[in-house]
This record gives C-alpha cells, structure tokens and sequence, in this order.
C-alpha cells in the first residue's frame, strides 16, 4: 500500500495552490500555471509507481521465544534484513500485546549500505505474568523523492514468555544465594545423629546397642554397627493450590504499598497482586533454595483436579521446567478437592517428602476438608501449610485506628476469622502438621526459613 507523506503536502501547498491562485488572478499565465501543474503531478506520479519497490528486498525477524520478567524492563531483539544492501529508512511498528508495556509506538531505523543485517532493540516492560504472542509487524519506507510511503504488513512469530519478578524477594535472601551468610559466623551442627543409612563397620566400645544390626552380627559372629549419615538429599514438593480463593487480591510488598498503607495525606491506594501471585513467586524462591541446598524440588498444582506434576529433580534445566509450569498458571473460580490432591499425592510420591501447601483455609468448609483428608498423608509425609494472613484478619485489640461503629463491626468479623484459622491450626497441630499464617511481605522468607529448619533438624 502507498499513502502520501508530509513531503507531498508540502510541495502541493507550494507549488500546486500559488499556481492555481495564478491562473485564476491572470488569464494570461493560466498555460504556464497548468504546465507547472502537471509537471509536478508527473513527477508525482512517477514517484509513487517507484514507492511500490521501497520495501523490495526488506525482512523483519522476531525471536521465535523471548524471556522477560514481570515489571522489569527488556529488550525485544528485531533482526532487519536487507537483501538489496542499499541505504534506505525503515519505519517499523510492532503490534504488541496489551500487557507488555512500550513507550515506542513505531521506531525509525536508518539501513546501512553494504550490511545486509540490522538490529534494533525494542523495549518494552511487561505488567502481567503469562505467555504472549506477537503475530503482525508494520513496515513503513519512504520512496525515492519522499512523496510517498510504502507500507507493508509482515506476519512474525514470536512467543513473549512473562516469568514473575524475584527480584526483591533474592535481594532479601541474598544471603542464602550469594553464599554471604557463611562469613563471620561459627559452624553450627545439625540436630540429631542422621538418619540414612551408609555403611556396616565393626563393633567400637562405646557403640550403643541400638545401632547394632544383629543379623550381620549372628552372620560374621561379631558385632557389627550400622552407621548413618546425614540426609543431604530429600525431596521438597511446592503444592499449590490455584483455585477460587487465590484470586483474592493482597497489597503488594513494594516500597509504594508501605508508604500507602501508612494512611498519609494524598497518597494513592496500595497496589495489589493476586494471591496465586506470591504463591507462584514464593514457590520459585524456595526451589532455589533447594537447589542451593543440594535438595530435589518438585511441583503440584491444583483446583477441582490435578492440574499440573512436575516430579522432583535438580539442575537448572529442571528449575527452568518447574517455572514454565507456573507462569501461565491462573487462578479457576472452582472448589478446590482436597480429597483428589491427597490421594495423588499418596499414589504417586511413595518416598517420604517434604510438602508445602500453598492455599486457604479461612472457609470453615474447606479447612474441614483439608483436615480430613490430611491423616492420608499425615503418616508418611511431613507437612507444612502456609496461607497469607487475609486483610483484616487480626485479633481484635490489635489495631487501635478504630473511628466508627462501622469499623468496630468489621474488626470484630476479622476477630473471629482469625479464632477460626487459630483452632485450624490446634487441630492440625496434633496431627503433627505445622500451620503457618503469614504476611505477604514476608511470605518466601517464611517458606525458605521452615524450610531450612527442616533440614537442621533432620526431620525428614
């Protein structure tokens, strides 16, 4: 397609209205004023026959796959090929998804001569987790008077994967990641003598008599002592549950949610993420944090069903499985069947593992669910459960800013939610599951520090 540019416009208000304006004022110029006229349409004219082969020769490439983070910047590569290698202008404009952020609507490249390839970095700032597609591209190039333009629409194939941001939660454990927490500190030993099996070794005085294995004692008619090892490698599951509540919103842990929360003059409303939100990003957080620790980390996701098993390993290859798994993870308005994900779990991971449920129980129905149907995995399995501490629930003198009744009445309602969730977690308790309700704020350095107790004292 070819439209006219400025430059046309121009050269018609200079050129083609004087003369019009000429003719009309003296009769006597009219033939050289249609003269001028048509002159200047001709070569117009034959202009834009030439605009038809500006974009000959001209490719655009996207990347077939492009990995960003959720609001953070970064660059989209577009590769620009010029076959013909003569120096032209191309003006390219991307049609990009409505959650990936550019200031840029259309960019302006100048194609040097002699290069066949040029590269021009696009950049954008993605504002929601998930995978985007970008299909369709624009290319724009000027003709050879500039009267005219060339357009053209190329079809691309470029996948936009949004991963979530940890940027702020590795900052906070920076620590553990970086290996600086091991400086200026004394060596602090494990709790208990291990628990896995190594090797057979003779009899020491000394040796108690439990740690005798008596059948290879009667075999060499001597006694032999069974010796055991710290457990270094176990296998941690993230089970995470996607349903209706992990749609609820919860203020972001950013700097601009503190400064709104703290009630001052003209500040805006806190921003806020959704519950499966921190529960996908904390997830993420403690597999690197089992890979840090020489740990297998594994993956379960769950509504109505079973949505997605990623079976616990180690390596980047495997971390980098278990974060595609999730970042097109979103929560279904559906029930979660608790009674569906224990019974998996109970078939499918018979190895005594660590599982860490991510979900709700401020629903007195769905808190008698889970509590029925942990004493399936109860027995073989340790259990954490983890749930961010909903708004407003709190006891009830804790928060002094009361100013009406209206108030009164809404710290009451969280008051009691929050005696709920504290007999959930007796009840759990002495099925030997640990309930944990946390802050948003602190949610992944929660789940890497229970975690890190866990193997301190070898639990497992």
């Amino acid at each position: 397609m070819v439209v006219p540019r400025a430059k046309l416009l121009f050269w018609v208000s200079v050129i083609v209205l004087p003369f019009s304006v000429l003719g009309f004022a003296e009769p006597a110029a009219v033939n050289f004023c249609w003269l001028a006229i048509g002159a200047f349409a001709m070569l117009a004219l034959a202009d834009a026959c030439g605009a038809h082969t500006s974009l000959a020769g001209i490719g655009l490439e996207l990347p077939q796959v492009a990995r960003m983070s959720k609001d953070r910047e970064a660059q989209l590569e577009l590769r620009i090929r010029n076959v013909r290698q003569r120096p032209r202008t191309v003006r390219v404009a991307l049609a990009m998804p409505r959650e990936v952020h550019s200031s840029w609507d259309e960019v302006s490249i100048a194609l040097p001569e002699g290069s066949e390839w040029s590269r021009l970095d696009w950049a954008c700032v993605p504002r929601k987790r998930g995978n985007y597609r970008i299909e369709i591209a624009r290319l724009e190039a000027p003709s050879i008077l500039g009267f005219w333009a060339a357009r053209q629409t190329a079809l691309v194939q470029s996948e936009i994967r949004v991963y979530p941001n940890l940027f702020a939660e590795r900052r906070h454990l920076a620590a553990l990641f970086l290996h600086r927490g091991r400086f200026g500190l004394h060596a602090q030993r494990q709790i208990g003598k291990g628990r896995e099996f190594e090797k057979l070794r003779e009899y020491v005085p000394g040796d108690s008599y439990d740690e005798l294995h008596w059948k290879a004692t009667a075999k060499r008619g001597r006694p032999i002592t069974k010796v055991f090892q710290i457990e270094r490698t176990q296998e941690v599951y993230v089970v995470l549950d996607a349903s209706r509540l992990s749609a609820r919103e919860v203020e972001a842990a950013t700097p601009a949610a503190a400064h709104a929360r703290e009630g001052s003059p003209g500040s805006a409303p806190p921003p806020s993420v959704s519950t499966l939100e921190r529960f996908v990003t904390a997830a993420l957080v403690l597999a690197l944090a089992a890979e840090q620790q020489g740990d297998l980390f594994g993956l379960l996701t769950f509504t109505d069903r079973v949505e997605r098993f990623v079976r616990a390993k180690n390596g980047k290859a495997h971390y980098s499985i278990c974060r595609d798994a999730l970042y097109t993870l979103e929560p279904k308005v559906v029930t979660p069947d608790f009674e569906d994900i224990c019974t998996f779990i109970r078939l499918r991971l018979p190895r005594r593992a660590l599982l860490v449920f991510l979900t709700s129980l401020d629903d007195p129905a769905l808190a008698a669910s889970f509590v029925r149907n942990m004493d399936l995995l109860r027995h073989q399995h340790l259990v954490l459960v983890n749930m961010l501490q909903p708004r407003g629930v709190t006891p009830l003198f804790s928060q002094p800013d009361v100013r009406s009744v209206d108030d009164l009445y809404e710290r009451l309602g969280g008051h009691l939610q929050w005696q709920d969730l504290r007999e959930t977690e007796k009840v759990l308790q002495r099925r030997g599951v640990h309930f944990a309700l946390l802050q948003n704020e602190r949610l992944s350095a929660e789940l890497v520090s229970q975690y890190l107790n866990v193997k301190q004292r070898q639990q497992l």
